[in-house]
């Protein structure tokens, strides 16, 4: 397929719209990696596809594909800062990361003239970040979950574990912490919609994911 100015002027408008698209959502969930960040990832991959191209068929030489590969490459590196790993070992941000080396994939498909798969690997992204993520809490509805817990000064643990059995959740494998101003532990919880309960329990003054 010859590049002309059209083309090349087509496939950058939509390697921009296809990233906006991801941005977007990504911005509605507040996360750093978004709406701008879509765009330039999504951009700079067809940037580089149609350069590969050109070098390719006007001076017949090198491999179509070598400046794809290192896109690809390249983006985990920049996917890899979006990913945290927090004070108590909870990790955030791998959807993220997953979806800007998505958008750099789109964007490579984008730049070589694949329109028809572009238009239904964007659609396809955006469904699994927009709804699949209320299939992803349903199938973590019931689950072992790691919490580290401090309760409110004045709380006895039994009556804490009493609240716990009521709201259907199981205790195992307590570990406590050394804490003096108040009863700190680390417990694998087990039940239904695990942290919307802990939010409930007066008891608790804190807690956080594993």
């Amino acid at each position: 397929m010859d590049l002309t100015l059209t083309s090349m002027l087509f496939r950058l408008a939509l390697s921009i719209l296809v990233g906006a698209v991801l941005g977007a959502e990504r911005s509605t969930q507040n996360r750093a990696a978004g709406f701008r960040t879509h765009i330039l990832v999504c951009m700079g991959s067809c940037i580089v596809m149609i350069t590969n191209i050109y070098v390719f068929q006007v001076y017949d030489t090198g491999d179509p594909s070598r400046m794809a590969a290192q896109v690809i490459s390249g983006v985990g590196f920049l996917g890899a800062g979006s990913i945290i790993v927090t004070k108590r070992n909870q990790i955030r941000g791998l959807t993220t990361a997953a979806g800007l080396w998505a958008s750099a994939c789109l964007g490579l498909t984008v730049g070589v003239g694949l329109y028809e798969l572009a238009a239904v690997g964007c659609l396809a992204i955006f469904i699994v970040l927009r709804v699949l993520i209320y299939w992803d809490v349903h199938f973590k509805g019931r689950r072992n979950l790691d919490v580290y817990v401090e309760l409110r000064p004045g709380t006895s643990f039994p009556s804490f574990l009493r609240a716990l059995r009521d709201s259907g959740i199981h205790v195992a494998d307590i570990q406590f912490e050394h804490k003096s101003e108040t009863t700190a532990f680390v417990a694998t919880l087990t039940g239904k919609e695990i942290a919307a309960k802990l939010e409930r329990l007066d008891q608790i003054s804190s807690y956080d994911e594993l």
